[in-house]
């Protein structure tokens, strides 16, 4: 597997999402900001302000990720397992380039967040 071929892919994803989290955040601040007319008014404004900033906060997350991934890269360790230093399989990296954990480990940390932070 060739790192570099990833790489491209990565820093288109990169570009996008940093934009689009920009403009979500703006978005949702200019929904915050408005002056609102009546109270329906202002839970609509609200709503969409929180949908915008929850938008936002989603693709900075992955663009977190990204960022991480194209460091992997540079420093010849983009493919690898976070948790063993293992192989991830080539298909994940084709689905999800970004992803830094083989999927036995993606799995027990999921687990182990679910763990944590039960679903009510």
């Amino acid at each position: 597997m060739n790192p570099l071929q990833f790489q491209e892919r990565l820093l288109k994803l990169e570009r996008d999402l940093a934009a689009r989290t920009a403009r979500e955040t703006k978005l949702g601040r200019e929904q915050s900001d408005q002056g609102v007319a009546d109270v329906g008014d202002a839970g609509v404004s609200e709503e969409s302000a929180s949908a915008d900033f929850n938008e936002a906060e989603l693709d900075s997350t992955l663009l977190v990720q990204v960022r991480d991934a194209l460091r992997r890269i540079e420093t010849g360790a983009f493919g690898l397992c976070l948790a063993d230093g293992g192989p991830i399989d080539v298909k994940r990296l084709e689905a999800s380039p970004w992803v830094g954990y083989c999927l036995k480990h993606q799995q027990l940390l999921e687990a182990a967040s679910r763990h944590r932070f039960p679903t009510l």
